[in-house]
């Protein structure tokens, strides 16, 4: 008689096909889940090649978390003969509990979730308690690699990632988040103009900036990289102060939740109801506080003589904008803050004026074109 393992499981049926549901312990999910480290074509594999720089934050997540982890069920094929013996009821009808028994001869095949087997593995290494807890398994008998690929396909037809809004909205741990959260609460011109969901904003909201558009801008303005940065009441403070003070000198930001003009017209006409205009102010404040930490507050005055009108294409074009179009690509976002740095009087540091220096390079190349055309 082989040995098998033997889970106490659930039964139920999916397009007409049995599949059973089971709590494994963690320190089982190695063992019974190996990973095939031999390089095969895709179309002979059933699963994606494991991308291993995904496997460390997993691991941290659960050892450093061990008292309020979450982590959802996985899904195998089982390449096996497989028996499932019901519980009786007290009825003498049988039920959809029982014992699910499976030859540890048989071959198991992740279908979901192989980046939270290593991660598992992983952190039973840091945590070794974390082996005698569980995990959900979802069982399906294995009929061949060709149904085997296509639920892999099933199962990540409908996954869709949450934005980066409601993830920063929703996520209780991360310092950072937290202090996003409560910039927007105590910020007078952010309270009710900030898209909390999604990423990007419709003509027709009402709100003004969104929430992943603050938190980067946030990031950036601390200087905060690591997801573990320590935070601290000063922190909150600044960053607040910070943007109240730009909020003063861009009074159309106060005009839009008065409702004296509308979020979707600011969008169309000024350069600062755009999520380049805040992170370019906050790379801009990182200088500004450095040389004037004392003073910073009176040189951001300066800002209010900004003209941020997209029609200034004399300004704009090449920094913020892109052939008419607002532009957040990197150096998009440099080329703003240079211009925004040196309108408070701050001093272009070399790498600022690189970007510069490509900006011109770009515009007279622009301008040769131009004066060539002319002369065809």
């Amino acid at each position: 008689m082989s040995h098998s393992y033997v889970f106490t499981a659930i039964r139920g049926k999916q397009a007409g096909r049995e599949y059973f549901v089971a709590m494994c312990p963690m320190k089982l999910i190695p063992k019974i889940f190996l990973f095939d480290e031999i390089e095969l074509r895709p179309e002979i594999r059933a699963q994606r090649i494991i991308n291993r720089s995904r496997v460390p934050e997993i691991a941290r997540y659960l050892a450093e978390n061990t008292r309020d982890y979450v982590l959802s069920s996985l899904t195998a094929s089982i390449d096996g003969e497989v028996e499932f013996q019901p519980l009786i009821t007290g009825a003498g009808q049988t039920a959809d509990i029982g014992n699910l028994s499976i030859p540890m001869s048989a071959r198991f095949l992740l279908n979901d979730g192989q980046h939270r087997r290593a991660g598992i593995e992983e952190a039973i290494k840091l945590r070794g308690d974390l082996g005698e807890e569980t995990i959900s398994v979802v069982f399906f008998v294995d009929a061949g690699l060709r149904r085997s690929q296509q639920m892999f396909a099933d199962l990540n037809r409908h996954a869709v990632k949450p934005t980066q809004s409601i993830g920063i909205l929703y996520d209780h741990r991360d310092a950072m988040s937290k202090l996003s959260r409560d910039v927007i609460d105590r910020v007078s011109v952010f309270r009710d103009m900030v898209e909390k969901e999604k990423t990007s904003i419709s003509n027709r909201s009402t709100k003004l900036f969104t929430l992943s558009g603050i938190h980067s801008a946030n990031k950036v303005l601390l200087q905060k990289k690591a997801k573990s940065a320590k935070l601290s009441d000063a922190d909150l403070k600044f960053v607040t102060d910070f943007w109240e003070s730009v909020a003063a000198v861009v009074p159309e930001w106060k005009l839009a939740q008065q409702r004296r003009i509308s979020a979707a017209e600011l969008r169309e006409d000024r350069i600062h109801a755009h999520a380049i205009a805040l992170y370019a102010l906050a790379l801009m404040g990182v200088d500004l506080v450095k040389a004037n930490p004392s003073d910073w507050k009176s040189q951001l005055k300066r800002l209010s003589k900004v003209d941020w009108s997209r029609s200034n294409a004399s300004v704009w074009e090449g920094r913020a904008l892109l052939n008419g179009r607002v532009s957040k690509s990197q150096i998009n976002v440099h080329r703003t803050a240079n211009y925004l740095k040196r309108a408070v009087g701050l001093v272009m540091s070399a790498s600022d004026k690189q970007f510069e220096g490509q900006m011109h390079v770009r515009k007279q190349g622009k301008a040769t074109s131009a004066h060539a055309a002319g002369h065809a």
